[in-house]
């Protein structure tokens, strides 16, 4: 286990290392480097980690076309997983947290992923607002984890709603993705990681032309069924589990 470690650790840096310099020097690289690293680096550690990957549903999209990806999460090899296998200029939006990770983070930033400050609304809004901005220019994927967390059960939790106010704000389709098997892989809470097989499903695009904003949370709602019906090994039963059910309209209103 500790050589897996080593070993991602030395990786991370060489990639992120080289990311990082062609940002600072302006080189004209740096947009090939975060085209093929990314991807390199996920692809290398699922291999080093014995870790296969199994996606249904892939051919039904064309992944040239800008989205919202929205997906259930229960580990780190979630990331790994999408990065490495989904065909489309992605773009992760996280929590702030990770853009301050020693040279992990500058890499991430000057690759155009979406950092969101969850303390200030403010600050979180604008981060999506320039995500909007740029999402139908570049074709992007926009990918979000809309329980904003790793599952520490399995179960699906509560989805917050910056993923779909986005979707209607742009008029790009939601694309739902189910993910299983990660979590024996790497479970929330354990540095333990275990030899196993991923596997992505990819559901059917939920369109969002015709959407206004006041409709965000029926989209939030049918989005969270359609994740809880592509996850292959565990269920999200709104009776079974605190948080396991998506938000309500009455808590939407609280919300703001």
């Amino acid at each position: 286990m500790l050589w897996l470690y080593s070993a991602g650790l030395v990786l991370t840096v060489f990639l992120a290392g080289r990311i990082v310099v062609s940002s600072l020097f302006g080189r004209p690289n740096l947009a090939c480097l975060c085209r093929r690293y990314p991807g390199l680096w996920s692809r290398t550690l699922l291999r080093w980690a014995g870790v296969e990957v199994e996606i249904e549903g892939l051919e039904s999209l064309d992944w040239n076309q800008p989205m919202v990806v929205i997906a259930n999460h229960q580990s780190w090899f979630d990331v790994f997983a999408l990065t490495a296998f989904l065909p489309a200029k992605l773009r992760f939006v996280a929590k702030e947290e990770l853009g301050r990770i020693p040279l992990f983070g500058p890499a991430w930033q000057a690759c155009g992923h979406v950092s969101v400050n969850r303390s200030d609304r403010s600050e979180a809004i604008s981060s999506l607002e320039r995500a909007a901005s740029r999402i139908r220019e570049e074709s992007l994927a926009v990918i979000f984890f809309p329980e904003g967390t790793r599952s520490p059960d399995g179960r699906l939790q509560v989805f917050k709603k910056g993923a779909f106010v986005l979707a209607i704000q742009t008029g790009v389709p939601v694309v739902p993705l189910g993910i299983s098997g990660s979590r024996q892989v790497m479970p929330k809470g354990s540095f333990r990681v275990r030899p196993g097989t991923i596997r992505i499903k990819v559901g059917r695009p939920i369109p969002t032309a015709e959407l206004e904003h006041a409709e965000r949370n029926q989209l939030l709602n049918r989005s969270y069924e359609a994740i809880a019906g592509l996850m292959v090994d565990v269920g999200a039963d709104p009776e079974k589990g605190a948080g396991s059910h998506p938000i309500s309209t009455e808590d939407e209103e609280k919300s703001g």
